[in-house]
């Protein structure tokens, strides 16, 4: 297949609609990136990268970090993490608190923001108990699934968000009153913001991602990360929950596991076939990649690749 010819068949597609939607301003740091930027890469199981536009262009990945500290948490603690945060999904906004207090402090998914905070709270408690750094592990985790030293954290993001994260630090001091969260709140927030200030591009994103094509193991280097259960877990969880309150239009209209971020990604994968990125900064009403969302529908309709 031409994979070349596809990515410019979208890209030409998509060109109105870039532009529309909204960037995520009330992260200040992210209010005055360029809504008409897009890019699009694909990476084989042999390695090999398709890009078009802006691929090349670190962003930051926001909550498309959540997949690898998911990653992390459901390998330390298999099926204990379920306790604590459990796996359906929300059908509320991300940053929800209604729901949270109603269901006494268990988050839906590991996705939704809750979710993800507790995940950061098991990871900074299992790190710990092995005399390491839960931000350094999981920084060193996605730099392994990349296979890429020089990912690194964006000061000035974690700093934005740090002082303007006043919803999230609610919802930890929620769960913390629930007796959901073993350490401290701030040390929590701050590892969680820590998380979703990783800067990438779709090229590193779409590498990062080959693990969960390919049943836990990076296919290029032969490391198994995970279990071929367990990214079948994280696979599903990614399709049923990737994509707040729109995943089941996800679903339906794109057909494979993804995962938005608010900073205007998108990775999915094809399972046994390839790993996929897309980044357009305005979002959707729900959070999601205006442009990024259409561009991977357009993808799996003009390839037939999808799952169902």
């Amino acid at each position: 297949m031409d994979f070349s010819a596809v990515l410019n068949n979208i890209h030409k597609q998509i060109q109105p609609l870039l532009g529309q939607g909204k960037v995520a301003d009330y992260i200040p740091a992210l209010a005055e990136v360029d809504k008409k930027q897009f890019g699009m890469a694909i990476t084989l199981n042999t390695g090999e990268c398709y890009g078009i536009g802006d691929y090349q262009h670190p962003f930051s990945v926001q909550s498309i970090s959540k997949v690898f500290s998911f990653t992390l948490a459901l390998r330390a603690y298999r099926q204990a993490l379920y306790t604590r945060v459990g796996r359906e999904p929300s059908g509320d906004p991300f940053n929800s608190l209604v729901q949270l207090e109603y269901e006494q402090g268990i988050p839906r998914n590991p996705f939704i923001n809750a979710g993800a905070i507790v995940v950061c709270d098991s990871l900074i408690s299992h790190f710990r108990d092995h005399k390491y750094n839960a931000q350094k592990e999981t920084l060193h985790f996605i730099r392994e699934c990349s296979n890429d030293d020089t990912i690194n954290f964006d000061n000035n993001v974690f700093t934005s968000e740090m002082q303007h994260g006043y919803l999230n630090i609610a919802l930890a001091n929620l769960m913390k009153s629930f007796g959901n969260l073993n350490n401290d709140v701030d040390e929590v927030i701050t590892t969680y913001f820590q998380q979703c200030s990783v800067v990438m591009n779709c090229q590193q994103l779409s590498r990062a991602m080959l693990y969960l094509a390919y049943h836990g193991r990076d296919p290029i280097t032969g490391r198994e990360f995970i279990s071929g259960s367990q990214a079948k877990r994280i696979n599903s969880l990614m399709l049923t929950c990737g994509h707040y309150d729109a995943s089941g239009d996800f679903a339906f209209s794109v057909g494979i596991p993804g995962k938005s971020g608010v900073g205007g990604g998108i990775v999915a994968v094809i399972p046994g076939k390839m790993a996929i990125a897309v980044y357009s900064p305005a979002l959707n009403k729900n959070g999601n990649s205006l442009a990024g969302t259409k561009a991977l529908e357009l993808f799996t309709t003009m390839t037939g690749l999808s799952i169902f």
